[in-house]
């Protein structure tokens, strides 16, 4: 794919993940997908059953591209997500607060599926939980 289908690909996965499209959204993960998180790696099956999860603890997200960038068959992209969140998230009970937090991500794509998938979030996310004091 070029790189221009690559960047496509990923605004069409952030589209699937708002609109919760889950199923048309995991189609696009391939088999051997992994998620890199600094808790550890994730497999395509534990994503599956950490979604509901997730859309429980925040089910009004959305997600809004702010920047991309691509080169050969990874693309870098900075999102911005806002979120109430009303659910428990890694151990937290629901805060009911508002979460407005920006992630950078890297996707590696190879024959129009999500290979790889690298997560980087902004601790803000953490600090507006109240779990992890502002410096």
């Amino acid at each position: 794919m070029s790189i221009e289908e690559n960047k496509k690909l990923v605004r069409r996965v952030v589209d699937l993940w708002n609109q919760r499209e889950l199923e048309e959204f995991f189609k696009i993960l391939a088999p051997e997908y992994v998620e890199h998180l600094p808790t550890g790696d994730v497999s395509l099956e534990q994503l599956k059953n950490y979604a509901h999860t997730f859309f429980t603890a925040f089910p009004d997200i959305h997600i809004t591209i702010k920047d991309m960038a691509a080169e050969g068959d990874k693309v870098a992209v900075l999102v911005n997500w806002r979120a109430t969140h009303r659910g428990e998230y890694m151990g937290i009970p629901p805060t009911g607060k508002k979460i407005d937090v920006n992630v950078a991500f890297l996707t590696r794509i190879a024959d129009g599926k999500w290979v790889e998938f690298w997560n980087v979030t902004d601790v803000g996310l953490i600090q507006q939980l109240g779990t992890m004091p502002k410096y």
